[in-house]
């Protein structure tokens, strides 16, 4: 008897909740309706596992039209439209936030798309071929806003790009010493900020940090560990930033909907 390898699939109040943006975003061309629901579940299953896309098991459809249309949303904009609309919702407090970041290794068959390693998000650091994941989260640990850059790539030149605009603002934000930098410090003073990180030894001037906040930053560590329970998260497979961008997001998301849920 075949046993099906389908398992941690989408509820109906999951595939609800994801269905208002897939339909919002898919353009009527006249073709035959697409079991969108499915090929979530296989999207999810990708990257839960790791696998290569010509593995996914059958019972989700062709890989290849799993992989096209994950393609289309994730170039569509689909999960950041999502992301986006959780950070807005304010169903999570916001005024506590934490930003940290991460090295992922890069598998070796990750190299060779257009533009160069170093556009789409690869570079080289002692941990090797790699690329590094910068995350902002809130006070539940819940990933706000995630974006990449080469491994070798110093932790402040990655704030700009994950404290946007468009997110609530903190009043508090928790970092490392990697992120203690005047430029940092004056752009979170000038937008009501209070910074609580850590100085660098060779930091003249002592700034005091209040210990027992700090400790929450812990927070941002226990939902890098629970991002890379999806192993396409945990080492990077995918040639382009977008697509590996995406799964990084889609488990995001899913974080988001399994605390909401709870």
């Amino acid at each position: 008897m075949e046993t099906s390898l389908a398992r941690d699939l989408m509820s109906d109040e999951e595939w609800a909740f994801f269905e208002r943006f897939i339909l919002a975003v898919r353009a009527p061309n006249g073709r035959k309706a697409t079991n969108h629901r499915l090929v979530l579940d296989g999207i999810f299953w990708i990257a839960r596992t790791g696998a290569p896309w010509r593995d996914l098991p059958g019972e989700f459809g062709k890989w290849s039209s799993v992989y096209r249309q994950f393609r289309r949303w994730t170039l569509a904009g689909l999960w950041e439209d999502i992301m986006d609309a959780l950070n807005q919702s304010g169903a999570v407090p916001s005024a506590l936030q934490m930003i940290d970041s991460t090295v992922i290794r890069a598998h070796h068959q990750a190299a060779g798309a257009k533009g160069g390693t170093p556009r789409q998000g690869f570079g080289r650091s002692r941990g090797g071929f790699t690329t590094k994941i910068h995350l902002l989260v809130n006070a539940h640990g819940l990933p706000m806003r995630t974006e990449i850059t080469p491994g070798q790539t110093s932790d402040y030149l990655g704030f700009d790009l994950v404290m946007a605009d468009n997110l609530p603002s903190p009043s508090v934000l928790l970092a490392d010493r990697g992120y203690d930098a005047d430029k940092i410090r004056e752009g979170m003073e000038a937008r009501n900020v209070l910074p609580v990180i850590p100085m660098r030894k060779s930091r003249k001037k002592r700034i005091g940090v209040d210990r027992s906040l700090y400790r929450l930053r812990n927070l941002i560590e226990r939902c890098f560990n629970k991002l890379k329970n999806a192993r396409r998260v945990a080492t990077r497979y995918d040639k382009t930033a977008e697509s590996f961008l995406g799964f990084i997001d889609i488990t995001s998301i899913r974080l988001w909907i399994r605390h909401l849920s709870t």
